[in-house]
């Protein structure tokens, strides 16, 4: 690792995998292109100081990140704020389809936006995750029907996310991959 790349830490908050998933594809990625990164949970994140670049992810339910990913946008707002930051959110949203889909999907939560807005990251950007119907009720799974949502699965855009990733180490004046495969 060169001495003076970028020092990247890639936290999350994940409820079922995808968002941890996506983190460490992020890392790897990042790794690949010649910043020095670490990943965690958020519960278990390295000291800020010792970063000049965040990327923070988490999962989305109830139209807002997970509780932990929040309180810790909050703890550390002064020092993610005089960071390079990107914010990142995995839920069901991005993979919504039909007329109201295409409609809702695009929009970003209300607290989510007040949170970016208390941080400034360079970007946020919403993928979709991996989505189940098992265990889902029959009003849940009806009204994911009714707004756009198509099949069950994974639903990761991992070309979408490696564009993202690529985004981040441009911004980061990484150097060029040889190339990444995805998962």
């Amino acid at each position: 690792m060169e001495s003076n790349a970028p020092r990247v830490a890639v936290l999350y908050a994940t409820a079922q995998g995808s968002t941890r998933d996506i983190a460490e594809f992020i890392a790897a990625y990042l790794t690949e292109r010649g910043a020095d990164v670490e990943a965690a949970d958020v519960h278990h994140a390295p000291d800020l100081s010792n970063f000049g670049a965040v990327v923070l992810g988490s999962a989305v339910h109830d139209m807002d990140l997970l509780p932990a990913a929040t309180a810790y946008t909050r703890a550390h707002r002064d020092e993610l704020s005089r960071r390079d930051l990107w914010i990142f959110s995995v839920g069901l949203s991005p993979a919504l389809q039909g007329p109201i889909g295409r409609r809702i999907g695009p929009i970003v939560p209300k607290r989510i936006a007040a949170l970016c807005g208390s941080v400034y990251p360079w970007e946020y950007r919403a993928f979709a995750g991996h989505y189940d119907g098992i265990g889902v009720s029959w009003k849940a799974r009806m009204l994911y029907r009714l707004m756009g949502g198509g099949r069950y699965g994974d639903l990761r855009d991992w070309t979408a996310i490696r564009d993202w990733s690529d985004g981040i180490a441009r911004g980061l004046g990484l150097r060029q991959p040889a190339t990444t495969a995805l998962p």
